[in-house]
């Protein structure tokens, strides 16, 4: 049995206590009124030279010394001066709109990370099962504890989400007061045509369906697992394979409604036909990452004797296999829409190429151009520094991913990656560590009963 060792418990606990005191300090440290967001901006346009009235006003064409055209002229500045203060102030509210989403913004990028970390390794063990792959048997109690963190994250997910309904938090626009309203100022046309989809109660119904749906299954598939260790027959193993059937089928649905009602409706006016297919790929380069980190930690720790190089090498090329299939799907979504000219479209991706142009370009290189320069090599997969050091930059470079989905959306050109992003990031890691290693510890770590058991121990590619 797996000990869950103090010092891993009190480096976990640490991450949790520093992680929640910087999602706290960027909460206390919002603007508190818009006035103080006008003064930051005054400020800001001083510090770059920003000085001088705006160059706006016309020339007088004729008349300019008599009293009715000195009349008309101080009646334009007056107009325009109006007019300028007035697009100030909305310019300084927008901004301290996003300003006060900035940390919830931060805290659902690295919660909405993990949750995909662990739900995809779920699927992943279920893919397995259905399969009835022969090589990942010994891996199977590993995934088990990874999954273990599946309930915690999605409970805090679902708050989250439930918070956004009760409008806590701001970050769905679609929410808003009189979006589908057409007597409202604020009414969007787009927003009304999808409000069959996009409204409240079903969303939020939808919710709770999906987080129910997935914990259900890994606690039934959790309860067999370790039932047929000690069993005599195959009958635990045989209901575990038909739940994981009804499990993918399930997922298969759950898991592109979710990525609609979750991300792709942060940007209500934009919509792409395989955004499911790309969380999913994802969910899946992260999830088999974090499988083979989880693993070869073991490893250096003394346990998992019956893992071999062999399946370290089959999870690296899964790294390597999900990474190009996770840019195949990037490519195809911004290709797809450049060549259709779809102005509605287009702007999804000019936002994030202007305002985020950085870390969008940096996606390309952290989790196609590096994990294919690394792991194509077929020994270099087979070395756990290589495949941890791969690892921990495919992981980075899809919680960028995850951090460039939500933030145009809700926060705008008002990013920054600091304390609140950090914190966030710390505190979910921290979490993920206790559940996960805590879980490892409750059940042996060699999964007995499967009758490919004997195949996967003596394994070898």
């Amino acid at each position: 049995m797996y000990q869950f060792s103090g010092k891993l418990k009190t480096i976990a606990l640490a991450l949790m206590v520093v992680g929640a005191l910087g999602v706290i300090s960027g909460f206390l440290t919002t603007p508190s009124s818009v006035a103080e967001v006008k003064e930051q901006l005054h400020n800001a346009h001083q510090a770059h030279g920003a000085h001088g009235a705006p160059a706006h006003h016309e020339e007088q064409v004729a008349g300019h010394g008599s009293e009715a055209s000195h009349e008309a002229h101080t009646g334009q500045e007056e107009n325009s001066h109006h007019d300028e203060v007035s697009e100030e102030d909305a310019h300084a509210a927008h901004v301290f709109h996003q300003l006060k989403n900035r940390p919830w913004a931060a805290f659902y990028a690295a919660l909405f990370f993990f949750f995909l970390v662990t739900v995809g390794v779920l699927t992943f063990n279920a893919i397995q099962r259905v399969a009835q792959a022969g090589w990942s048997i010994v891996l199977f109690r590993v995934m088990e504890g990874i999954s273990g963190n599946l309930l915690p994250v999605t409970l805090i997910l679902l708050v989250f989400l439930l918070l956004g309904s009760a409008h806590v938090h701001h970050l769905f626009v679609w929410m808003a007061d009189g979006t589908v309203d057409p007597t409202s100022p604020n009414y969007d046309a787009i927003i009304d045509g999808k409000s069959w989809w996009l409204n409240v109660p079903g969303w939020s119904i939808r919710a709770i369906v999906y987080i129910t749906g997935w914990n259900l299954y890994r606690h039934w598939s959790r309860k067999r697992s370790l039932a047929q260790d000690n069993a005599k027959d195959l009958v635990n193993y045989k209901k575990n394979f038909k739940m994981s059937v009804l499990f993918l089928l399930f997922f298969l649905f759950t898991e592109s409604m979710m990525s609609w009602d979750w991300i792709m409706s942060l940007d209500p006016h934009w919509f792409s036909t395989l955004f499911g297919w790309y969380i999913f790929a994802t969910m899946l380069v992260s999830s088999v990452t974090a499988i083979a980190i989880v693993t070869i930690y073991l490893q250096s720790k003394g346990h998992l004797p019956f893992v071999n190089n062999s399946h370290i090498h089959d999870l690296a090329k899964f790294m390597f296999g999900f990474s190009v299939f996770w840019t195949y799907l990037w490519f195809s979504q911004f290709m797809l829409i450049w060549y259709a000219d779809m102005p509605e479209e287009t702007t999804y991706f000019v936002q994030r190429f202007e305002e985020y142009k950085l870390p969008f370009l940096l996606l390309v290189v952290m989790n196609f151009i590096f994990p294919i320069l690394l792991l194509i090599n077929s020994d270099y997969k087979r070395i756990p520094h290589f495949v941890i050091g791969g690892g921990i930059v495919i992981l980075l470079g899809h919680y960028m991913d995850v951090f460039i989905m939500i933030m145009p959306g809700t926060v705008g050109d008002q990013w920054f990656f600091g304390i609140p992003e950090i914190g966030a990031l710390l505190f979910f890691l921290g979490m993920f560590i206790y559940t996960v290693f805590t879980s490892l510890s409750k059940a042996p770590l060699l999964a007995k009963g499967n009758p490919f058991l004997h195949e996967s121990e003596t394994f070898q590619y």
